[in-house]
């Protein structure tokens, strides 16, 4: 069925076929105000942020040869560091995430936390008990260095000179990070999706640095068919030509790469749910029921991906998801370690896999051969499966399932502090 968050979408006027069968122009215009970026910029509310620079002079070297003369992360912490540092839990945010896990919109954040129902005091990471942190990665646009902020060789946002980041180098810096807050072991690192990466990443690269892992509906290695999706929503973006190259800052409102990033999210958008919930939510429903023979006559599925489109243009910027979105496609804990045996066999800490029934982004069997994998090279790994209709969203939205098994897990593997 229609949803209010669908009604309330986009709602440019149809524009009927100037024949038979011509089309005519494209309904599906975009709010005129949309900023040509979403990133976080100095000077913008600070919110909850702190940030933690890597000391200089100092050349942060990337995993594919680039180089960042500075980098900074924004991160925000919730509860109080014990103090031998024990009960640190490390949480790592998605594709198109940031630091700002739990806390209401506004003051500095344009959303709410993504994983509010998650984090905090009573809930399944407790903050009463845990110190929780999280940081914006790098690439990112809310605060961390990513392509929209200031490059200190030209004193312009990098745009189009911002290099290659891989998973590997977003942990990196976040070790950077812990080493700065004095931590100097997580409890456990929790992430889904992009987040998972980073998880198994903290576990390959950082073993000693690590209590347990939670990998939730992630992977080793990006598939072909991952892969794939990723590409087609990047070439959208590239070519909207108000990307420009990547160039684009500076442009005033309505005259960024909105148009691509939006459907590259809607695109997205797809793969993140079910069938069943589309059908269930939308079915066949028109946006506007007096109309439906014009070209470009809207269902409500697709007014609610146009809603999506431009929700996200409001709080992110082109350029950073496509840094990210490719660093997804370039995750392989196997590449240069002589496969994902060798490198699953660095892992010393339980691991816990988690897969959504419904997902059709990551599917289960991805899990079952982490599960498999970790398993086959005498390390302990729990396998949890989550049954829910939501897709790969449903490591966000079955906050009550998800957040059971990782409670679950940790007292299995000794490393709550409850």
């Amino acid at each position: 069925m229609p949803t209010s968050e669908s009604r309330n979408a986009l709602s440019s006027p149809p524009v009927p076929a100037t024949d038979g069968s011509t089309p005519g122009p494209h309904p599906r215009g975009y709010s005129a105000d949309l900023p040509a970026t979403g990133a976080w910029q100095p000077g913008d509310p600070v919110g909850n942020r702190r940030f933690f620079t890597l000391e200089r002079p100092h050349i942060f070297e990337l995993e594919g040869g680039g180089s960042l003369r500075e980098v900074t992360l924004a991160y925000q912490t919730w509860g109080e560091l014990a103090a031998d540092g024990s009960n640190a839990v490390l949480v790592c945010h998605a594709l198109t995430g940031d630091s700002h896990v739990a806390g209401d919109a506004g003051h500095g954040h344009p959303t709410p936390g993504w994983w509010g129902e998650m984090v905090g005091p009573g809930k399944a990471l407790d903050t009463d008990e845990l110190y929780v942190v999280s940081a914006n990665v790098l690439g990112g646009c809310q605060g961390s260095t990513g392509p929209a902020s200031s490059n200190p060789d030209t004193g312009r946002p990098y745009g189009s000179l911002f290099p290659t980041v891989t998973v590997r180098d977003i942990v990196r810096t976040q070790r950077r990070l812990a080493d700065h807050l004095g931590i100097g072991r997580w409890l456990t690192v929790v992430g889904g999706s992009m987040g998972a990466m980073q998880a198994l990443e903290w576990g390959v690269m950082f073993p000693d640095r690590v209590g347990s892992v939670c990998s939730l509906a992630g992977c080793m290695a990006a598939s072909a068919q991952q892969i794939g999706w990723s590409a087609v929503g990047r070439t959208a973006l590239a070519l909207d030509p108000n990307w420009r190259g990547g160039d684009y800052y500076g442009n005033p409102p309505g005259h960024g790469p909105h148009a691509g990033l939006a459907v590259a999210r809607s695109l997205a958008q797809i793969t993140y749910r079910s069938d069943e919930v589309f059908e269930d939510r939308f079915g066949r429903e028109l946006f506007d029921i007096r109309s439906v023979y014009g070209a470009w006559d809207r269902f409500q599925v697709e007014s609610y991906l146009d809603y999506h489109g431009e929700k996200l243009v409001r709080r992110f910027d082109a350029n950073s998801y496509l840094v990210l979105n490719r660093a997804m496609d370039l995750h392989d804990i196997g590449r240069d370690r002589g496969g994902v045996a060798g490198a699953v066999s660095r892992i010393t800490s339980p691991v816990l896999s988690l897969s959504i029934t419904s997902d059709m982004l990551y599917p289960p069997r991805q899990q079952v051969e982490l599960h498999d994998a970790v398993v086959a090279a005498g390390g302990r790994c729990v396998y949890a499966v989550v049954d829910s209709p939501h897709g790969h969203d449903g490591f966000l939205l079955e906050t009550e399932a998800v957040g059971q098994a990782i409670k679950d897990f940790l007292e299995k593997v000794g490393s709550s502090v409850a």
